[in-house]
């Protein structure tokens, strides 16, 4: 069984999906559609940078959306199947695309509204984010526990054995690297991000994109996404738009709900986007499993070898 994963923030770069729209006009199409309905040339920030504008969250988000939400269409004319979808935070809206919950219109929209909201919900400097390497993540929701003393700090992404973020006011999260440093930790990453994300600190962007999502209309997903909440699988269009808003302020359990996958009966897991984040954690995960990836046509042409299918569509 195949399941499409899809990246969020950190893996964009820049002139990702460029060479998919200049090769097919449908893309393009894609991209000027995104430029109009951002009323910004978001396309062109991801195509060409420079890199300053596209790491800013504002365009990070919507430019992964565009780019990821361009290879998925390529996959749907050309008929490549899968089971289901999961995405790491904002690769959930793309794993929600490819599952025909909402239009790409509607998506992108919300993407823009959730970055805006998320890029403005905290002063700056006031939150932050770490990535504490090699130790128990259970240990890890313990030092921030005691942390929080200081401050909120919770964990904000459990994504692979030994590789936990954990995010929260600046104070709070300084004390829980200290703490897990004095715990055994290997190393503790002070992230270079706009905010402190998946924490109850992003409350304000939660309602702002609670706003939004009730103007765009779901439909029941086509195939489950497992979503970052709970990673549980979902089809239910009401519990996928409540679950979103969970998102915002709770933690992205990908180690979860890779794990979970596989307990279900996914045996082949396939990246669509920019890089190979997820790939590298799934092989942390579970180091037997396949993961394949597709970020170009060349890459989206080669999955279509390890499947039986008609010539190219697109």
């Amino acid at each position: 069984m195949r399941a499409l994963v899809f990246p969020g923030q950190g893996s964009q770069k820049v002139g990702m999906a460029k060479a998919m729209v200049e090769k097919y006009l449908w893309a393009a199409e894609m991209a000027e559609r995104a430029d109009s309905l951002l009323g910004r040339p978001i396309s062109q920030i991801c195509f060409s940078g420079p890199e300053e504008e596209l790491k800013k969250t504002v365009n990070t988000q919507p430019a992964i959306f565009l780019a990821s939400a361009i290879l998925t269409e390529w996959l749907r004319l050309n008929g490549y199947e899968y089971a289901v979808t999961a995405g790491h935070s904002l690769g959930e809206y793309n794993a929600l695309f490819a599952a025909g919950v909402a239009s790409f219109d509607d998506l992108i929209k919300v993407v823009d509204v959730r970055a805006r909201a998320m890029e403005k919900a905290c002063p700056a400097g006031t939150g932050a984010m770490s990535a504490i390497l090699m130790l128990d993540r259970a240990e890890v929701e313990r030092v921030c526990q005691e942390a929080s003393t200081e401050g909120v700090c919770v964990v904000a992404n459990f994504n692979c054995p030994g590789q936990v973020v954990i995010s929260g006011l600046a104070s709070a999260v300084k004390k829980a690297g200290e703490l897990a440093v004095a715990k055994g930790a290997r190393k503790v990453t002070p992230l270079e991000v706009s905010g402190p994300f998946h924490s109850p600190l992003m409350q304000s962007a939660r309602d702002e994109l609670a706003a939004a999502l009730t103007m765009v209309k779901f439909s029941d997903a086509r195939v489950p996404v497992y979503c970052n909440i709970d990673a549980m699988p979902t089809t239910s269009a009401a519990e996928l738009k409540n679950k979103l808003l969970l998102q915002i302020t709770g933690s992205v359990r990908y180690e979860d709900t890779v794990s979970n996958m596989i307990r279900h009966g996914v045996d082949e897991f396939v990246e669509i986007g920019p890089g190979k984040v997820l790939s590298g954690l799934n092989k942390k995960i579970v180091a037997s499993i396949q993961t394949l990836f597709a970020s170009d046509s060349e890459s989206l042409s080669a999955l279509l070898q390890t499947t039986p299918a008609g010539e190219l569509k697109a």
